[in-house]
Order: structure tokens, then C-alpha cells, then sequence
């Protein structure tokens, strides 16, 4: 992996399974392995099997997060992020990081500023039933 030879890597941490078995650390491994070779799908199956196994692995919580960043469900990301963080007490700063940008994301995805000019307009059509107008 730091080599960036992410399909050497995958076969090597394929075989640690074969030798360990799929542990949390093996799950992780082969998650992030698919999580840098593009294979979000992949990826996240394997990441949150790492966290069913040891619900407290920072790099599995991370790595999740990452990939559900990259998905865009960053509210979810958001709270891997909040987990990783807490299981290594703000040690690293890349946590951190990931933390606030998901934050960030998921704060912008609940709230969207008002246009200036509405298109829609909100018109009552009896004692308790509205509809909803376009201008398009």
C-alpha cells in the first residue's frame, strides 16, 4: 500500500485471510486496498464488516467514512468520523480533518440558502389542502 501497488496489496492481505482468517485488521486492509483501486462498492462491504468485527478499529471507521464521503452520504460518514475520532481521542489530525469536512458537507446537505427570486409559489386551495405552484 505505500507503495501504491494496491492489487499487490490486495493479493498479500487475500492471503494474510487465507493464513488469519478475515479479521478486523484483514477486513480493513482489504477494504482500503479496494477503497484506493476505485471499488467503493467493494470497499464499504468490507469496511463495515471490519467495524461489526471490532466496532472500535480507527482505521476501519475512518476508511468507511472516506468511502461514504466519496458516496456522498456524508451524514453517515459523519458518524464513522465522530467514532474514529473518539476511539483515538483526537490523536491524529487526519481524523480530525475528515471529521470537519463531514461536518461541513452535512451541514450544507440539511440547509440550502433561499434563492433570491422564488419559483415556486404556496397557494391554498380549500380549508387545509395547498399546492405547490412553478413559474417554469
Amino acid at each position: 500500500m505505500a507503495a501504491s501497488e494496491y492489487d499487490l496489496a490486495l493479493r498479500a492481505y487475500l492471503r494474510a485471510a487465507g493464513q488469519q482468517g478475515f479479521t478486523a485488521d484483514v477486513l480493513s486492509a482489504l477494504g482500503s486496498a479496494n477503497l484506493h483501486l476505485g471499488r467503493l462498492n467493494q470497499s464499504e462491504d468490507l469496511l463495515r464488516k471490519a467495524v461489526i468485527e471490532d466496532p472500535n478499529f480507527v482505521p476501519a471507521l475512518n476508511n468507511l467514512g472516506v468511502v461514504l464521503m466519496e458516496r456522498g452520504n456524508y451524514g453517515e460518514a459523519r458518524l464513522f468520523f465522530q467514532r474514529a475520532f473518539a476511539a483515538d481521542s483526537g490523536q491524529t489530525d487526519m481524523i480530525r480533518e475528515n471529521l470537519m469536512r463531514a461536518i461541513a458537507k452535512s451541514e450544507d446537505a440539511v440547509y440550502v440558502e433561499p434563492e433570491e427570486t422564488s419559483r415556486f409559489t404556496l397557494v391554498r386551495r380549500g380549508y387545509s389542502t395547498y399546492e405547490l405552484l412553478s413559474e417554469l
